[in-house]
């Protein structure tokens, strides 16, 4: 049962995007300040549960794109692949590795193995909450 409130589908279309940027926020400073992978996929999981709240489980799985547990699959496999260079350096598994990259201006990008650790945290947390929040909300019916 999806509540028909104009107050609730303003709220989740107006929130949304806005928890979803946080999400990523918390996401990209959990290296050095509190946040990261898992408070960020809460955040975004969270945006996803107000907006099926509102619009039903339905719309939002079409609006994920994505099956929940493909999802939760992917957040594991970039957890797993977050290992490789440092087993493949002969160093312990999950040792951190920095790269840079060169960006246009003279800046560089700094990539970790910890951020690819962190986006699979954030992965897994956002399948895993998003499957048994929709297969409730379907059972419901």
């Amino acid at each position: 049962m999806k509540p028909n409130t104009l107050i609730l589908h303003t709220a989740a279309l107006a929130i949304m995007p806005l928890q979803l940027m946080f999400s990523v926020f918390l996401l990209l400073r959990g290296h050095d300040e509190p946040g990261g992978g898992f408070i960020g996929g809460l955040v975004a999981a969270s945006a996803f549960v107000l907006y099926a709240f509102a619009f039903g489980a339905e719309t939002t799985r079409k609006l994920l794109r994505v099956h929940p547990k493909d999802l939760l699959a992917a957040g594991l496999l970039f957890a797993l692949a977050s290992t490789v260079p440092a087993l493949l350096s002969g160093q312990a598994m999950l040792t951190a590795h920095w790269w840079e990259l060169p960006l246009p201006g003279g800046s560089h990008l700094k990539l970790s193995t910890v951020l690819i650790f962190d986006i699979g945290v954030y992965l897994a947390v956002l399948g895993t909450l998003m499957a048994f929040v929709i297969s409730l909300m379907e059972v419901e019916k």
